[in-house]
């Protein structure tokens, strides 16, 4: 009996999604609940499953294809055994990406030697092609083993470390011979959605940043002394984060713009801080949200953002995770950066950028000295906020992060 795999419910207010990655291919048996297609919406990446144990029989959608909640994506046919070619092998579904040449170097031709638009997501097939490395010797950390952008760019980084000969750059052709090719990918409906409301914010919003910087001795000084004991007790790393997002929380509870944001002519206040936690996923930004901030200890805070980087990392992440939230942080920090201008997270009226720690030379009590430093900057609607306002927040969170003992007596 032939079985239709229809679009899931992709969560409140969201109608339609783009195909991401067929998973099977046509031929395949797959059981009841397996992914067959993923499909990335504004905010997720989230599998259809198929209802049936069986058989594809077909595709009605090809990768980069829009479609809308309950359509019909696949034809199961249920029960049957798995199709075999003359060869001995199923079908291959065939993955029409639009945009994508189909051609690519061998660093991009799976172990079976089969192409690479058969096994590898667009995203990790550009990481494979930018690094120069085999994908048949990564073993992929993804759901099912499958291979993503960070495991790629991890082995190519290990490939440099072990001290192999990377692979030579190729010569600038000639002017008057040689092939210069350009590759053109479609953004990816998550891609598209980060461009739009990045751009709103800064059309909509009166944006402002102030700066300061901190002195990190307090911190690295606390997590040193009890990081085996917190890990031990909690089964938890002790990182910045959990400092920082205490630190917003006292920040945001006396300067409660901060926490705030516009609707139509009215200012809509919270008496809870819901922090939106930037997180790098394989296909851009996403921004789960830690609730009840205020109300959560360090290890419990902690938890939260593994978590968020771990199912981020998978695309596991639901609606639900990035619903909300008042008050953003983003660290820019794990990536070298040392300044920036954050941009806000819409319809919040503020941000948090948190960047690398390096030793610079400061004066205190009139002498110079070496300390761990981080620049801190927060960017803010000034339709909202006042300088004043914005200033006095970050001033409260350098202070409470130089003395963490604020953070306890709720100073």
């Amino acid at each position: 009996m032939a079985t239709e795999v229809k679009v899931p419910t992709l969560g409140e207010s969201v109608t339609e999604a783009t195909v991401g990655e067929l998973l099977k291919n046509v031929g395949d048996a797959v059981a009841a609940d397996e992914p067959i297609i993923s499909l990335e919406t504004d905010k997720v990446a989230v599998e259809a499953p198929s209802p049936v144990a069986g058989v594809i029989t077909e595709f009605k959608v090809a990768v980069g294809d829009t479609v809308e909640v309950d359509s019909v994506i696949a034809v199961i046919e249920e029960g049957a055994a798995a199709a075999k070619s003359s060869g001995g092998e199923a079908p291959k579904a065939e993955v029409a990406e639009a945009g994508v040449e189909k051609a690519a170097p061998a660093q991009a031709k799976a172990a079976t030697g089969g192409d690479a638009a058969q096994t590898l997501s667009p995203a990790v097939r550009r990481a494979v092609l930018e690094h120069g490395v085999d994908p048949s010797t990564i073993k992929g950390t993804g759901k099912d083993g499958r291979l993503t952008k960070e495991d790629v760019i991890a082995a190519a980084k290990n490939k440099g470390a072990s001290g192999d000969a990377a692979p030579a750059p190729a010569a600038a052709p000639a002017s008057t011979g040689g092939e210069r090719r350009e590759e053109r990918v479609k953004m990816t409906r998550m891609r598209q959605t980060i461009a739009k409301r990045l751009k709103g914010a800064q059309d909509n919003a009166a944006l402002l940043t102030t700066f300061n910087d901190v002195d990190m001795s307090a911190v690295i000084e606390a997590r040193g002394k009890y990081k085996d004991m917190f890990a031990k007790k909690h089964d938890i790393r002790l990182g910045f984060m959990g400092f920082f997002a205490k630190a917003a929380c006292l920040a945001l509870k006396d300067v409660p713009a901060v926490n705030a944001y516009i609707e139509g002519d009215e200012i809509v206040y919270h008496d809870y801080v819901d922090i939106s936690v930037a997180v790098s996923a394989p296909n851009g930004l996403v921004v789960p949200v830690i609730r009840d901030a205020q109300d959560k200890g360090f290890a419990r805070i902690e938890k939260d953002i593994a978590d968020f980087g771990k199912r981020a990392k998978e695309g596991t992440l639901t609606m639900e995770d990035m619903k909300g939230g008042t008050f953003t942080i983003s660290n820019g920090g794990v990536f070298g950066s040392l300044m920036s201008t954050p941009i806000i997270n819409p319809p919040q009226s503020a941000v948090l950028g948190l960047h690398r720690i390096e030793d610079r030379p400061v004066v205190v009590n009139g002498e110079i000295v070496i300390r761990p430093m981080m620049y801190i900057a927060l960017s803010y609607d000034h339709r909202l906020i006042d300088g004043r306002e914005a200033v006095t927040a970050l001033k409260i969170i350098k202070e409470a992060i130089e003395d963490p003992t604020r953070m306890l007596i709720d100073l």
